[in-house]
Order: C-alpha cells, then sequence, then structure tokens
C-alpha cells in the first residue's frame, strides 16, 4: 500500500501566535507531502517493501537494497519525523509532563528544567537542519539528541518521544534566523498527554 500523507490533528492556525498559519501550511502540505510523494516513487522500484510501514522499513534501514537505501533515509525519514512533530504539538500544550515520565525526567536530568536546558542545546547546536529529541532506549532510558537531515533515532533502535524539526522551513517565515525564539515558543505548544503516552508504549 502507498504511504499517504496524515492530516493535521488541529487547523493550520491553532498553533499561534507561537507557530503561525501559512508556516504550518507549507510545513504540512508542501514539504511533508513532498517526503511522502518521493518515498513513494522508491518503494515502487521494490514491491516486495510496499507491505513494509515506514517505521519497519527505517529500523532495517541498512538491509534495504543499495538503490532506495538512501532515499528512504532521506524521504522515508522525513515522512515519519514529520508525522510524529505534529502529534507531539497541541493548542492546549505547554506546562511540564507529569506522572512517571516526570520521575524518570527528574531521576534522568535532574529535573524538568535542567532537561529543557538540555533539549534546547540540542536543537540549538544542531549544525545546519536537522532535529531534536527525546528517545527511549533499548535499556529504558530516556536520552536527548539530534540528527542532522531526516534521520531518526529509530534507526539506531531508539524509540523517539518527543520531536523539534530545526530545519529553516519549520520556523523562517515568522522568526527568520532567530531559532532560539522559535525553540523557545515551542514550549508553549508541547504535548505532554501524547510524549507520555509514548514513554509508557515504549517503557
Amino acid at each position: 500500500m502507498a504511504h499517504v500523507l496524515p492530516p493535521l490533528p488541529y487547523p493550520n492556525n491553532a498553533l499561534e501566535p507561537h507557530i503561525d498559519a501559512k508556516t504550518m501550511e507549507i510545513h504540512h502540505d508542501k514539504h511533508h507531502g513532498t517526503y511522502v510523494t518521493k518515498l513513494n516513487e522508491a518503494i515502487d522500484k521494490h514491491p516486495e517493501l510496499k507491505s513494509k510501514s515506514v517505521e519497519e522499513l527505517l529500523s532495517g534501514i541498512n538491509s534495504l537494497p543499495d538503490d532506495i537505501r538512501n532515499a528512504v533515509r532521506n524521504h522515508g525519514g522525513g515522512h515519519l519525523n514529520h508525522a510524529l512533530f505534529w502529534q507531539y504539538m497541541t493548542p492546549f500544550g505547554g506546562g511540564e509532563p507529569q506522572g512517571k515520565l516526570a520521575q524518570v525526567m527528574t531521576k534522568t536530568f535532574g529535573g524538568f528544567a535542567r532537561f529543557k536546558e538540555e533539549f534546547e542545546a540540542a536543537a540549538q547546536n544542531r549544525s545546519g537542519s536537522g532535529w531534536a529529541w527525546l528517545s527511549v532506549r533499548s535499556t529504558g532510558d530516556l536520552e536527548i539528541g539530534s540528527t542532522a537531515n531526516q534521520e531518526t533515532p529509530l534507526s539506531n533502535g531508539h524509540l523517539p518521544i518527543l520531536a523539534l524539526d530545526v530545519w529553516e522551513h519549520a520556523y523562517y517565515l515568522k522568526y527568520q534566523n532567530k531559532r532560539p525564539d522559535y525553540v523557545g515558543a515551542f514550549w508553549n505548544v508541547i504535548n505532554w498527554d501524547e510524549v507520555g503516552r509514548r514513554f509508557k508504549a515504549a517503557k
């Protein structure tokens, strides 16, 4: 089956003033849409892979045919990363995580404030295009990191539970070159219920 562009879980303007409607429209419809189209074009060359989910493709990236491996890494990663990103945000977001996730954050990072500092550093210090991540390692431990371009922690066996897109197309219309301002605004729209749900599922 062909991979499809999932709809946004909220209207384009739902995250304003933190993320503007025009950016959301272009980011979702054009950028994410192109990744889906290009992924399907790559998979068409190997029909035996059409039954695999994008998660399965990326988890087994090194076993894919040489002629499409990079395309799946780039376009499949772009598809999955964005599909997750939309879910990690909500117009009713912000605040801090609760429950078990908050407890493990405190144990791992020394508290939410320290986690926030380290996550912001991962986002702001990613040179060029890429992502900042909070992932669950195979050991069950939390890890903050960043990846270049459309690479995903999933390819390294880690389960992502929070992501921030730091490609310029994610923020340039509103924030221009002020990536730190965009990173700071992200805290107002994080869907901690979704992050907590994914953390529980990963554990």
